[in-house]
């Protein structure tokens, strides 16, 4: 069977730039991939079709020889010898023609990218701490010292992880790259390399105090300024400051996650407090003023209204919680509980009695129902 144009194959124009050739080879290469086609016979066919057009069409002396005498450029009386032309299609060079756009369809998946060859030393890793702090510490802000089990730079070796500070040495393996690659048929597969765990240096005589490593642990104090109005969840980022990095990477950085502990008297939500305040019956009933604690630790004076009943909510304004990221205060509402006395002497009881009376006297209504409760009972008990 005749073989199909090159130009054909990939679905470019004669003259096309390599650029463009590439381009329309990586679409090829994805779309004709046996293992996205597993149900396509033909797919493995065309895929090898696709790589023996591009290994053909990317060399521009290759592609010279094609664009004058076609396929017959790479067949037999035209390279001087018998078989196939040196340097022309075939399958030992498909893999080479996949290879080539191998960075470009997988370089982010395997972190070929942005890398270019060598991995930079391998930053430390985030830590995470928690604190708890009281409301009222919420409320002010507080600067705390806090002690955090870390790993620090081994200064023996300045991080470098070998005796004496000595730079390490390119790896062997994979001359520095940090990876290496390994033909496997019509794929390449790019593996980290083993010798260097990836980090293209190895270290020929390591540091006695770190082992290698370029960093030990050791437990820091750290100054943390907790800011006014934070809350549970609130997560602060020390930039810098966590886990140093391997012989030398970058550290990581520290999260600082607050929890407000529960409080005997206040509720909170969000940037308001919400408590509950006992008034005397007295209170409620003819009104007055009582005095309530805020939570700055001072107190603030209400005005009961007369007729107030148990779960009457009141507000005062820019009594909550500041605000974390400016905005003001919250408000602090305060819900009315109404207390029964209890423990009355007998002048106590004498006298609420004669209230009662006199209530009964003053509300025409209330005395007619209060008699007739009393005529259904004395009827229950005859």
């Amino acid at each position: 069977m005749a073989k199909r144009d090159y130009y054909e194959v990939l679905g470019v124009a004669r003259g096309a730039a390599a650029d463009e050739i590439k381009k329309a080879y990586r679409q090829r290469a994805k779309a004709l991939h046996p293992d996205s086609n597993k149900d396509n016979p033909d797919a493995e066919k065309q895929f090898k079709e696709a790589g023996e057009a591009y290994d053909v069409l990317k060399d521009g002396e290759k592609k010279a020889a094609y664009d004058r005498f076609g396929h017959a450029a790479f067949e037999g009386g035209m390279g001087g010898g018998g078989g196939q032309r040196p340097g022309g299609p075939g399958q030992g060079d498909f893999a080479s023609a996949f290879s080539d756009v191998f960075d470009d369809l997988f370089g982010d998946f395997m972190g070929a990218r942005g890398g270019g060859g060598r991995q930079r030393a391998a930053r430390g890793s985030d830590l995470r701490y928690n604190m708890r702090v009281t409301l009222e510490e919420a409320y002010l802000g507080l600067q705390k010292t806090i002690n955090v089990p870390t790993s620090i730079q081994c200064t023996s070796c300045d991080g470098s992880g070998a005796e004496g500070g000595a730079e390490p040495t390119t790896c062997p393996t994979c001359s520095g790259m940090g990876k290496v690659r390994a033909q496997q048929g019509f794929f390449t597969v790019e593996r980290t390399c083993p010798t260097c765990a990836g980090m293209g240096q190895i270290v020929q005589n390591p540091c006695k105090s770190c082992g290698g490593q370029g960093r030990v642990e050791k437990d820091r104090a750290l100054s943390v300024n907790i800011p006014a109005g934070v809350e549970t969840g609130t997560r602060i980022r020390l930039s810098g400051e966590g886990e140093a990095g391997m012989r030398g990477g970058p550290p990581g950085d520290l999260y600082i996650f607050i929890e407000v502990s529960k409080h005997s008297l206040f509720e909170r939500e969000e940037s308001n407090l919400f408590c509950n305040v006992p008034v005397s019956m007295i209170t409620a009933a003819i009104g007055g003023d009582i005095e309530v604690p805020t939570i700055d630790g001072g107190r603030s004076k209400v005005k009961i209204p007369s007729g107030s009943q148990s779960g009457r909510q009141m507000r005062l304004r820019g009594k909550g919680m500041p605000a974390l990221r400016g905005g003001g205060a919250g408000d602090m509402f305060i819900e009315l509980a109404v207390e029964t006395p209890v423990n009355l002497t007998s002048k106590q009881k004498e006298l609420l009695r004669e209230f009662e009376a006199l209530s009964e006297d003053n509300n025409p209504e209330s005395k007619t129902f209060f008699r007739s409760v009393k005529s259904f009972w004395d009827s229950m008990k005859g």
